[in-house]
């Protein structure tokens, strides 16, 4: 597809400019997570180290379920040239950062900025080129992700090894300046149409409270408080589906709480998965460079296996037909759930060779299964709801993904991890803190069984 577009003299420029707006997103994770035991380590927040993930997370939620939105009211090169200030004021805020607070601040305004552009650069494609290219666009695009799974630890790794991570985010901004300045030059300004589209402002606040209420859990000091503030985070995410159901702006299909149904049953199991497993790339570079006295590149890229494996299972089996793939995602959910269980184990008390392997595992099942059950969960919704289906699918996992950072961050401190890794403590009390999330696994691949047999 690349080579495609290089014939095209106009097309050139445009899917580079797609690329850069993919690129923001993708990287950010894998970079952030790399560096953030430097980032502990000079301005403190230990006790908040879960919020780095789950408040970028978090803003990316809210920024896509409004982008649609945005882009009506304002026109599709206004709406993404200011989504990229947005991303390049958060990325500066958590550059100059002077203590933990004004970094997680940051952090979720860099989600919004960048959870809004990667929607956006999405809706662009059709603007961008001609239909019968659109597919090839998608397919080529979709080699950005995989891109940052090999360049991000290296650069997380290069700024941490040189005692400069501000200087990581300091690389954002000038690239999300290069992305604002092209997008006003390259996009076409799009019809303005503030009429149409309702954003789901009641599951959004509901959300945004419930992951609030789980990450609270682990920073206060009482535990009866503690307890009240997790469940109440629950409930919140109760009350987000509920709310769901009663209204014709919803965040996710209406089948999303019946798990009677195929979509529900998939929803379901990317958000658990997700949930499961998410800690370890929120604290797995932590405990590896605290236990192993590791560079925080070897760091980044034994965590970034976790990627590595879920893009070369997605390469080798993605055009599995669709009578076949039942059966790849049980395979995938149980791959999932051994690879998690390998994970808590190795993370604990493994070597680095086997923390890699296990996180190889664990993205693998990802792999293997994930593209299978949105497929069967898209398919599964009604015909006037498969569009909505189909944007929930990546809405349910950063939900998951966002809801499992809060809660890894709160059992983390809990388990005295709230100063830093304690050697002493990590064999025992890291077990406990990965092993924690084992269920929600379990419950991913209780309903893969059933997905797979539907």
């Amino acid at each position: 597809m690349a080579a495609g577009l290089k014939i095209d003299k106009d097309l050139a420029p445009r899917f580079a400019l797609l690329c850069l707006g993919i690129w923001l997103n993708a990287a950010d994770t894998l970079v952030t997570a790399t560096i953030m035991p430097s980032v502990a380590r000079e301005i403190g927040g230990y006790q908040y180290f879960g919020w780095s993930v789950a408040a970028y997370l978090t803003g990316s939620i809210v920024a896509g379920a409004c982008s649609g939105k945005l882009s009506m009211a304002l026109g599709l090169r206004t709406a993404t040239a200011l989504t990229g200030l947005v991303y390049a004021i958060g990325c500066a805020m958590s550059a100059l950062a002077p203590e933990f607070v004004t970094f997680i601040v940051g952090r979720l305004i860099q989600g919004l900025g960048a959870g809004a552009v990667v929607a956006l650069c999405y809706v662009a494609i059709t603007a961008l080129f001609p239909e019968h290219l659109w597919p090839r666009v998608y397919g080529a695009v979709a080699g950005i992700w995989g891109a940052a799974t090999l360049l991000g630890p290296l650069l997380g790794g290069l700024f941490a090894a040189a005692g400069f991570w501000r200087g990581a985010f300091w690389m954002f901004v000038v690239q999300a300046i290069i992305f604002v300045a092209a997008v006003m030059v390259m996009l076409p300004v799009g019809n303005k149409d503030a009429g149409r589209g309702r954003i789901p402002t009641v599951q959004l606040i509901l959300l945004v409270i419930g992951v609030s209420l789980i990450g609270g859990a682990g920073v206060v000091a009482s535990a009866q408080w503690a307890a009240i503030l997790a469940v109440g985070g629950v409930v919140g995410m109760a009350a987000m589906l509920a709310a769901n159901t009663r209204t014709h702006d919803r965040l996710l299909p209406k089948s999303a709480a019946d798990l009677k149904t195929a979509t529900g049953l998939g929803l379901l199991i990317i958000f658990a998965c997700e949930a499961a497993v998410i800690g370890f790339t929120v604290y797995g570079p932590a405990f590896i460079q605290a236990r192993h006295h590791a560079s925080p590149l070897t760091a980044g890229y034994v965590t970034g296996a976790i990627a590595a494996g879920w893009t070369l299972c997605a390469m080798v089996f993605g055009h599995t037909p669709a009578d076949k793939d039942g059966r790849l995602v049980r395979i995938g959910a149980g791959v999932i759930l051994l690879g998690a269980a390998l994970s808590a184990w190795t993370v604990a008390r493994g070597n680095l060779w086997e923390i890699a392997a296990a996180f190889l595992v664990m993205g693998s099942g990802f792999g293997l299964c994930h593209a299978f059950i949105a497929r069967r969960a898209i398919a599964g919704a009604p015909a006037d709801e498969q569009a909505m289906a189909s944007g929930a699918v990546p809405t349910a996992q950063l939900i998951g993904g966002a809801v499992g950072a809060a809660g890894a961050g709160a059992m983390a401190n809990i388990l005295g991890f709230s100063h830093g890794i304690d050697l002493a403590l990590a064999p025992t009390q890291g077990l406990v803190l990965f092993g924690a999330f084992l269920p929600l696994a379990l419950v991913g691949f209780a309903a893969a069984w059933r997905l797979g047999r539907s």
